[in-house]
């Protein structure tokens, strides 16, 4: 394999006359990529599948590298693999579908379960905002709402004594989810001792309101969860749809079927909710070895 690669960067210095700093940088990305698959034990890239790049980019993530350096990386990758096949070095191309504009799809910026643990506790429940900014996370994390419909949430839709909430999402479509017991009980006692008095509009039917008794806008919301991100200590980029992504690939670890959490998502197409399945790759292995009849 590094015979191929010394073959492509001859190619992009003296056919395509690319820079010497271009070089390296196409160089460094594409060894990283064929040391992770020296590692993994493939020694051809025709054994080489869509799955395993993705593995490689998840790996790059998991060490920190951002989201526009794992973009850039699969770039050097897909021209790597594009001349191969053009040389008749491989016979097809396994990155011609992976479209890179939209790796944050393909990888969604998650919490770890600690991570989760310490946001909710970053709030000071000893104070009103507290208690209501604890609630608004918890409600974050036990549904996975987008933040345009936390925002909307009207006091109708909560069920908190039958456990769980109805939501109106993207093209009006109704959908019910499930809400854990520790959220309820927080959002409780929101409503019952902290609302009230945040709230002196008798017709404001939001669920979360603001000292000023107006409802939250997404850029409140986002605001909020910036803020005990902070305080937590955590160092990631955290937003409403980090806890929504958290939330469905937690859900997957511990079991749930696809389905289930594209219900609960309220996504369209299946298709969208399987990002999480590249995810968490070890769920996978596990459900592959434990039904698989030749696993």
């Amino acid at each position: 394999m590094n015979a191929l690669l010394e073959s492509f960067l001859d190619y992009i210095s003296l056919e395509r006359g690319l820079s010497i700093n271009t070089r390296k940088a196409y160089a460094d990305d594409i060894r990283q990529f064929l040391d992770w698959l020296g590692r993994k034990g493939i020694t051809s890239l025709s054994q080489v599948s869509r799955k395993q790049i993705l593995d490689h980019l998840m790996a790059m993530k998991a060490k920190g590298m951002s989201t526009n350096s794992i973009s850039r990386h699969l770039v050097s990758i897909k021209v790597f693999f594009r001349h191969l096949q053009q040389e008749g070095m491989l016979s097809r191309n396994v990155t011609d579908t992976m479209d890179s504009p939209k790796l944050w799809k393909i990888l969604p910026d998650t919490l770890s379960q600690k991570e989760v643990e310490l946001l909710l506790a970053a709030p000071d429940l000893k104070k009103p905002l507290g208690v209501r900014d604890r609630a608004i996370l918890e409600l974050f994390y036990a549904s996975g709402l987008r933040v345009s419909e936390l925002a909307n949430l009207q006091l109708t839709d909560l069920h908190m004594e039958e456990g769980y909430i109805r939501c109106i999402g993207k093209g009006r479509k109704e959908r019910v989810i499930p809400v854990g017991d520790e959220a309820a009980r927080v959002i409780g006692r929101y409503l019952e001792e902290i609302r009230p008095l945040l709230c002196e509009n008798p017709h404001l039917h939001n669920v979360f309101v603001s000292r000023r008794s107006s409802s939250l806008c997404r850029q409140r919301l986002w605001q909020i969860i910036k803020q005990h991100t902070k305080k937590a200590g955590i160092m990631k980029t955290v937003t409403p749809h980090t806890l929504r992504h958290s939330f469905a690939t937690h859900l997957l670890a511990n079991g749930a079927p696809l389905r289930v959490i594209q219900e609960m998502l309220g996504h369209a197409d299946i298709a969208t909710t399987q990002i999480y399945t590249h995810v968490n790759p070890e769920r996978l292995k596990s459900i592959h070895h434990q039904f698989h009849p030749r696993a």
